[in-house]
């Protein structure tokens, strides 16, 4: 078949981020916590790697820095994380998750694992590795290197 016979992959691609997203969004409701998924990269990329500066979070989630800049003044003014100052750089902010934020993510945690052991329900860790393949793939044919 000719690639301009295949579905429209970004439209598959949308229809599949809209309803994870959508999953994600009525765990965290059902528990209580207001929080966006976009909150919740952030938030949970923090509580794994550590305190790190907005570029790193917006290189870490392929996110554009105004974006992971909203973001966090979000995060921030529901004290999940805060903004302090690089103690070298003075320029630069460091971002730092609260006690309130790991209380959060520790919450939310055991939903976020059900759901994604839902999404790879029937699909093997080969799966995984051909669909990371093959996104690579696309995202190569327009220039974007992991």
């Amino acid at each position: 078949m000719s690639p301009l016979a295949y579905p429209n992959v970004g439209t598959v691609l949308d229809r599949t981020t809209r309803l994870l997203k959508q999953h994600y969004l009525r765990a965290f409701k059902d528990e209580g916590i207001e929080i966006s998924t976009e909150q919740w990269v952030l938030l949970d990329r923090l509580y794994t790697d550590g305190d790190a500066s907005q570029t790193d979070l917006a290189n870490g989630t392929f996110k554009d820095a105004p974006t992971v800049s909203r973001i966090i003044d979000k995060l921030a003014k529901k004290k999940l994380v805060e903004r302090r100052r690089f103690p070298n750089d003075r320029r630069r902010y460091q971002v730092v998750i609260t006690e309130a934020g790991r209380n959060i993510h520790e919450r939310i945690m055991p939903y976020v694992k059900d759901l994604r052991r839902q999404t790879w329900e029937g699909l093997t860790e080969a799966d995984y590795e051909r669909l990371q393949e093959l996104l690579r793939h696309i995202r190569g044919n327009f220039g974007e290197e992991d």
